[in-house]
């Protein structure tokens, strides 16, 4: 009897363990439910939540909670919509991971249940730094987790994201599976997340995170946080949130930047700019260093000519134009390592955790206010210290301490010792000289720059008529400034409108020099082997593809749309998928030419309007715009009617080029008849061929006759025409011979 109880025990031992898991889940439920009681806690274990979440926040070294933390966890640990704005650095990610985390966990979540939690970052390297923490803090779960940013085969993703419970993805990459993936089902979602919501809106994806919500479940929680709080950003949170909980932890502190960030500014020439870089280099060697500039092009350029300089600091740079791979491959190696310079535009400016930087330059100055913050948020984060400077322009001084002043950035001026400054002009005009790739990208750059400020809205700070561009040149390496055509419409709109006399003599100047075509400046280009294999090494952007109304010189990689996309995975060498990048790369060796070509994007066709914007070949208005233009019978019609008319239109237009091309045909016929008519009345008449050229001569010669004698019908008065009459009177007889014609000839004239 003793053996047969034994497994009775067993069974009990699992049900007692069941409902122990029931009544804390039940206690969790109750607790969170009353956020009011958690607003004093400052330790994560002190929160109500469960046991796996802490033991991956002590794995993870999370004790202490931050303010945002302690104001938006419990809120949203209680199901309710959160609107949250603190500063970058303030620990914006673990508010919303730990709720996520606990919701579906209280809810016991599987597999099976599909899709429960959605986050949506603005940038690939931010949803890469999102990824990497809840794997952290979520190892103890049993959750399965997906990154989608793109970089990889689509395919493979559409396979494996229907069995995701928690996803973490970029805007663009996510509205694509909605749209194609048929196995992507959001129906049971609980949470929605949005990071850095401003910067989500500010790229232009207004239209997409529409799109987004409206795919999405109306009862659901949803988290919305930022470091500032645009109006796009409050028109978001009216479509997505519902009677949210606000919570702004620095509105009311005296500084918009932390406590521990020490700002300055400098005010330099643009031509010396690069020189101050590098003397600034010189001297902080044994630090972690981040540089921004405007536009990938400068960045490639600094990059080249800096590591020919070797300044004794690794240097690195990261972009939009470099592949995913890479620019994950670059994080990672910056972010361990101890001394090191990131050159880099603002795809690094936002909610990325760089741990320990010391030093923020900002070589270019900042669109704006929010821009320098988030820029100079990536040094003093979690109340450590750090440094920021920015360096400006003397036509950008003025306007931009006036914005920084108007967003609470306590920011101080100083000056830059000339004794320590070292100048790299000489030294890059001779790479320029030596290797035209280097010549190349200084050329780019220095348009990618006037581009830059030409292109900004606020024409109080940025100047580009202000600019010394033939100066900014030289310091490149340059012998001269390359010709821009946006610079002179720039002068021209400053200079007013432009005189009739000067248009005209502009004009004769382009004439007299003569129209250049494409084949001459072909011929007269310079550098043109500057497409080498070495250059394809710099620009790393083999899979790269831009849109159609892109321009090249687009800094934005988001605009930039790939060709292989793929997830990545809880597992470091593998992702979620199970399929390696090698072993993609091998199956498109094997691939022959035609799949190949099958594989390849289709082109879409476009239309441009008059103002010169691109619009797909067919575009569906929305309904309150169609239904304002009248009634739906009315309108089908109507537009039966009018393309009725244009059919009938055509079909005469067809009819009249069908009759016109049989007339050609008949008189080409009729024509062919008549050569061939002659030819055989040639080959008869070869004896008779000189009688007939002399006939034909007289022929013509009385036709000429009769032409003049019938002009002069027509110019002569009616007195001549009476002579010319007479004329034709007169008997003609043969020439008189003897003295009896000649009196024959008088009597026969008189009798007449």
């Amino acid at each position: 009897m003793a053996k047969k109880a034994a497994p009775v025990k067993k069974v009990n031992q699992k049900q007692i363990k069941r409902a122990q898991e029931k009544d804390d889940l039940t206690t969790l439920e109750s607790k969170a439910c009353q956020p009011e009681n958690y607003k004093d806690c400052k330790l994560f274990e002190e929160l109500p939540i469960s046991e796996k979440t802490k033991r991956g926040l002590t794995l993870s070294n999370f004790k202490m909670m931050t303010e945002i933390q302690r104001k938006g966890i419990p809120l949203a640990l209680a199901k309710r919509d959160v609107l949250g704005a603190a500063k970058t650095g303030s620990g914006k990610t673990l508010s919303f991971l730990i709720p996520v985390l606990e919701i579906l966990f209280r809810q016991q979540w599987n597999s099976a249940d599909g899709l429960g939690a959605l986050i949506i970052s603005p940038t690939r390297e931010l949803a890469v730094q999102i990824f990497e923490v809840l794997k952290k803090i979520g190892k103890n779960h049993t959750f399965s987790a997906g990154l989608i940013i793109g970089g990889k085969e689509f395919k493979v993703e559409q396979e494996r994201i229907s069995r995701m419970n928690i996803l973490v993805c970029t805007p663009g990459r996510l509205l694509q599976h909605m749209d194609q993936s048929a196995g992507f089902i959001c129906d049971n979602l609980q949470i929605l997340v949005l990071d850095e919501a401003d910067r989500i809106m500010d790229m232009g994806f207004q239209n997409t995170m529409n799109a987004i919500i409206d795919n999405l479940p109306k009862q659901r929680q949803t988290l919305m946080f930022s470091a500032t709080q645009t109006r796009s950003v409050k028109d978001l949170a009216r479509l997505s949130l519902k009677d949210p909980e606000y919570v702004a932890v620095h509105e009311k502190a005296e500084y918009s930047t932390p406590k521990t960030l020490s700002q300055h500014y400098v005010v330099a020439e643009l031509h010396q700019k690069l020189d101050i870089l590098y003397s600034f280099i010189k001297t902080h060697l044994k630090t972690k260093m981040i540089v921004f500039l405007s536009s990938c092009k400068q960045t490639r350029f600094v990059y080249e000519s800096f590591c020919k300089l070797q300044p004794g600091i690794p240097i690195m740079h990261l972009h939009g134009k470099q592949k995913q791979t890479k620019r994950v491959e670059i994080f990672k190696r910056y972010t361990s390592s101890q001394h090191a310079l990131l050159l880099c535009t603002d795809i690094a400016a936002r909610g990325l955790d760089f741990p320990a930087v010391d030093w923020v330059v900002q070589l270019d100055c900042p669109e704006d206010a929010e821009t320098y913050i988030h820029r100079a948020g990536r040094t003093a984060r979690f109340d450590a210290e750090g440094h920021a400077l920015l360096i400006l322009v003397p036509s950008e001084v003025e306007g931009m301490i006036e914005e920084l002043k108007k967003k609470r950035v306590p920011i101080e001026e100083i000056k830059i010792r000339t004794s320590k400054q070292q100048t790299i002009q000489k030294q890059l005009q001779s790479f320029c000289f030596q290797d035209p790739e280097i010549k190349y990208l200084a050329q780019r750059a220095f348009v990618a720059y006037m581009r830059s400020i030409y292109l900004q809205k606020n024409k109080k700070i940025f100047d580009v008529n202000a600019l010394p561009a033939e100066e900014f040149a030289h310091s490149l390496g340059l012998a001269g400034a390359p010709k821009i055509k946006f610079v002179k419409k720039a002068e021209k709109k400053k200079m007013g409108p432009v005189k009739e006399e000067e248009s005209d003599q502009e004009q004769e100047q382009e004439q007299e020099q003569g129209v250049k075509t494409k084949y001459d400046r072909m011929f007269q280009r310079k550098n043109q082997d500057i497409l080498s294999e070495h250059y394809h090494k710099l620009v790393d952007y083999e899979n790269d593809k831009l849109n159609v109304h892109e321009d090249e010189d687009d800094e934005d990689f988001l605009t930039i749309s790939r060709k292989d996309h793929a997830l990545e995975s809880d597992n470091e060498e593998e992702d979620i998928t199970g399929v390696a990048q090698e072993n993609i790369s091998k199956r498109k060796q094997k691939m022959t030419k035609k799949d190949r070509i099958k594989n390849m994007p289709r082109g879409e066709k476009i239309v441009f309007d008059e103002e010169g914007e691109a619009h797909a070949l067919y575009e569906l208005a929305t309904e309150q715009d169609f239904l304002k233009e009248g009634d739906v019978k009315d309108q089908i019609k109507a537009f039966i009617d009018e393309k009725g008319q244009e059919m009938q239109q055509a079909d005469v237009e067809d009819k009249e080029l069908v009759k016109q091309k049989r007339l050609e045909k008949k008189i080409k016929r009729k024509e062919r008849e008549r050569a061939e008519r002659e030819e055989m009345e040639g080959i008869e008449g070869h004896e008779e061929e000189d009688e007939e050229m002399e006939e034909s001569e007289e022929e013509e010669e009385e036709s000429e006759e009769e032409s003049e004698e019938e002009s002069r019908k027509r110019s002569y008065d009616s007195e001549e025409e009476e002579e010319h009459t007479n004329k034709k009177r007169v008997i003609d007889v043969e020439e008189p011979l003897t003295l009896e014609d000649q009196e024959a000839l008088a009597l026969k004239l008189l009798g007449n």
